[in-house]
């Protein structure tokens, strides 16, 4: 008998309950089988990070006009939620706003993933390819990684929230200028700005244990969102020192990309995001 998805809210519950349930194989909503096991990860080195570094430049080179179309809408959302904090008078949130939206970085990236995926594969890879992931066998499980990186996001800026009313309870600055000067001018303003990276690199180090192979793994093979992730921690077990550097790879990329405006972004982002294929691909069996 043939599989039926129901009503939207009741295929959503059915993905979520599948998603996160566990032992042997089993069969997601759609009838389709899922592997349980954890598959086997493999040694990185340094020149494998600068092997899918310059694949992921090669990726960006040949399809430039297509995937900076795509990773235009990332800038422009970090640029709108600024905007939206400046007009609230949420100045101290800016900086960890724009920080912070780094850890989206790999949902965002999901359809370079595709694209690198088809040019792997040697078939036709334009930028409405991207949306074929839409109708990829790990979407379910995509879009909830991806709301577990939206819950890390949101939880980050409530902890940086309360982390900034450690220099501006009392007074929250008005001008840049003065936030600055509360910040650099004052114990408190220290304390927060050194709490503040403290808390920041532990939410980029959680984000990037769990997220940094899940994504193309989902993409590319029918697995569990938790096997997904019980890979990406595997490999960053098996490679700590190679995946730390990556991380630093990564987050000194879109700190550069950042300037100006996050428009560096339309370039880093794709580059970064068709070197994670690649990464994955090295790092997985």
């Amino acid at each position: 008998m043939a599989a039926t998805v129901g009503n939207p809210f009741e295929y959503v519950l059915k993905r979520l309950s599948w998603a996160l349930s566990g032992g042997g194989r089993v069969a997601d909503p759609l009838g389709r089988v899922h592997a349980r096991h954890v598959p086997e990860v493999l040694p990185l080195t340094a020149a494998d990070l600068k092997d899918a570094l310059r694949r992921g430049v090669a990726d960006f080179a040949a399809a430039r006009d297509d995937v900076a179309f795509i990773a235009i809408f990332y800038p422009l959302a970090g640029l709108v939620l600024a905007a939206a904090f400046l007009r609230y008078d949420l100045l101290p949130m800016i900086f960890p706003l724009v920080s912070g939206f780094a850890l989206l970085g790999p949902f965002a990236a999901v359809g370079l993933y595709e694209i690198s995926r088809r040019r792997e594969a040697g078939e036709d890879a334009r930028w409405w390819h991207a949306a074929s992931v839409l109708g990829a066998p790990g979407m379910g499980g995509i879009l909830l990684m991806g709301l577990i990186l939206v819950g890390l996001f949101l939880a980050w800026l409530g902890v940086a929230y309360q982390i900034s009313l450690l220099a501006f309870a009392d007074a929250p600055p008005v001008t840049f200028r003065s936030f600055l000067a509360q910040v650099f001018a004052t114990g408190e303003g220290w304390a927060m700005a050194i709490i503040g990276v403290a808390v920041g690199f532990v939410f980029a180090a959680v984000t990037l244990a769990i997220s940094a192979i899940s994504f193309p793994m989902l993409l590319d093979r029918r697995v569990d969102v938790d096997v997904a992730i019980r890979t990406s921690l595997k490999v960053v077990a098996r490679n700590p020192g190679i995946m730390a550097l990556w991380g630093l790879i990564v987050a000194g990329s879109l700190a550069l990309g950042a300037l100006p405006a996050l428009l560096g972004l339309i370039v880093v982002v794709p580059v970064l995001g068709h070197a994670t294929w690649h990464l994955y691909r090295k790092a997985v069996a």
